[in-house]
Parts: structure tokens; C-alpha cells; sequence
């Protein structure tokens, strides 16, 4: 490892940056460096200007992912190296905010039903019935589960926080079937080896394949599951702010996308839509 890069990590970790996201900066410095063939110490404002331009013009790169790119080189030059080049200020990538997909609760059972895999179908189940992001569902341990007060305890969710979600019965009652069939270990939903959890890219993997399967056309992600339990809790009038809670948000902002999703409020907007043309 070269001194920069252990600079960096103590760096990112000191400034309260996750593992994932300490792993993803430092891919993407590599990438970086790699891409001159020199250390990034040696690469001045012009280069890092080409580069984006190669990003967006020549590798035509999703926007999601040259702002990755933009947030750890940034890192690298603002934090580590301590040069605040005005071309770092010069960059700038919109972020465009697409409705999520979410499925029927119909479309939910059928995708379910078709998960073979216990882990996996398990973990998947958590994601919709309590709000789960896959990294969250898949690190589950025994001791998360709180049958007395019937909430799934989130440890060290998105931005260190910890919260409680509530737990349905008949999902404790998959729960207990599970674990006396399988009866796992220190993992609630352990990988083949049984010495760490299920691979979140092995449960997205599963979950597409069953999508497939199921004949669902939309574009189905582990995240789809989490949109339809917001949208879903929103169609039974679960209060907007109570929703924001259950997924770990921030902001209401992150979480007011799915009053736009309801059925309730397409219906709405028919009902007022056909009113306006009743004449035409």
C-alpha cells in the first residue's frame, strides 16, 4: 500500500466515511491513477479537467457513476493533498431523480414465492415487510430479531444510525420456521461457507432471476422491494413522517418521492383529469 492511499483511508476514516465507501473512493482512485499511469500527487487541474471529459464524452458513463468519481477525487485533492483547485469547483453533475420502480402487492407475493433459495428469500422478505436496504437485511443477526417488542433492530444502518422497524407475525412466524429448518449460525441468513453473511450481489442476483421467473416486466431490484413497502404504507395512510423513520431517512425529502406512486393519488389526479375534459 502506498503511503497516499493509507493517508487517504486514515483520512476518510477519520472524517466518519463508511467501509463500503472508503472501498469505493480508493477503487476509484486507482482507476484514476491507472488511467495516467502516474500517482495521483503528480496529476495537476488539466488532467483531472480531461478526465471527466473522458468520463462523460468518450466512456459515456452514468451520471450516478461520474459523481462517484467526482465525490472521491474530490476527497483525494480537498482532504488529503489539501489543494482546493477551482477546476474541483468546475465540475458538476446533476443529479436526475427518477420515479422508483414499485410492484403490486400481488407482484410482491409472486416474486417471493419464486426465491428458492431460503436466504435469500428471507432476507428478501425483510425488505419489503420492514423496509430493508439488501446490506441491512442480508447482516441480520438472531439477536436483531426482538420477539417481545416485535421490531427487527437495524444496526448501523446508512449514516451509522441504528433504528427499530416493526415486525409482522406472520413474518416472525417465517422467521421461526426457517431458523428450525436451517438453524443458522452467527449470520441469521449465512453464505455457503456459514462464516459471513449472504452476498447482497447473490441475493440481487436471485431476486432478478425470480422476477424473470415470475413474468414481471419491470426492471426489479433489491431496492424495488424497499419503494413498494414505502408506497404500499402510504395507500394505508401510514403518516408520511412515521414512513420517513421506518426507512432511515434523513430528510422528508428522500421520502416524499413515494406520495407520487399511490394509487390514492393517481386516483385523484384521474378524478380530476376526467373532470377537466368531461366536455371535450
Amino acid at each position: 500500500m502506498t503511503p497516499l492511499r493509507r493517508r487517504m483511508i486514515q483520512d476518510m476514516e477519520l472524517h466518519g466515511l463508511s467501509k463500503t465507501t472508503q472501498h469505493t473512493y480508493v477503487s476509484v482512485v486507482k482507476n484514476f491513477a491507472e488511467h495516467f499511469g502516474r500517482s495521483p500527487a503528480r496529476i495537476g487541474q488539466e488532467d483531472i479537467r480531461r478526465f471527466f471529459i473522458h468520463l462523460t464524452k468518450v466512456r459515456r458513463l452514468a451520471r450516478s457513476t461520474v459523481r462517484v468519481y467526482l465525490f472521491a477525487i474530490k476527497f483525494l485533492y480537498r482532504r488529503t493533498l489539501q489543494r482546493q483547485w477551482p477546476v474541483l469547483q468546475l465540475i458538476r453533475v446533476r443529479n436526475v431523480r427518477k420515479f422508483p420502480v414499485v410492484l403490486s402487492h400481488g407482484e410482491v407475493c409472486d416474486l417471493l414465492r419464486k426465491l428458492r433459495r431460503p436466504e435469500a428469500r428471507m432476507s428478501a422478505t425483510l425488505m419489503y415487510c420492514c423496509g430493508l436496504r439488501v446490506s441491512e437485511a442480508t447482516k441480520l443477526q438472531a439477536l436483531d430479531i426482538d420477539s417481545r417488542r416485535m421490531v427487527v433492530c437495524v444496526r448501523n444502518g446508512k449514516g451509522a444510525k441504528d433504528r427499530n422497524v416493526p415486525l409482522p407475525r406472520r413474518v416472525l412466524q417465517q422467521l421461526r420456521q426457517y431458523w428450525r429448518q436451517h438453524r443458522p449460525g452467527h449470520w441469521l441468513f449465512p453464505s455457503k461457507t456459514g462464516k459471513t453473511p449472504i452476498s447482497a450481489s447473490v441475493v440481487r442476483q436471485a431476486i432478478k432471476a425470480a422476477a424473470l421467473q415470475a413474468g414481471i416486466v419491470k426492471n426489479v431490484s433489491c431496492h424495488t422491494l424497499r419503494h413498494s413497502y414505502a408506497t404500499h404504507l402510504l395507500e394505508k395512510r401510514v403518516d408520511l413522517r412515521i414512513i420517513q423513520g421506518m426507512l432511515g431517512h434523513r430528510s422528508p425529502r428522500s421520502t416524499v418521492i413515494y406520495t407520487h406512486l399511490t394509487q390514492g393519488t393517481i386516483k385523484v389526479v384521474h378524478d380530476a383529469v376526467n373532470d377537466l375534459t368531461r366536455d371535450f
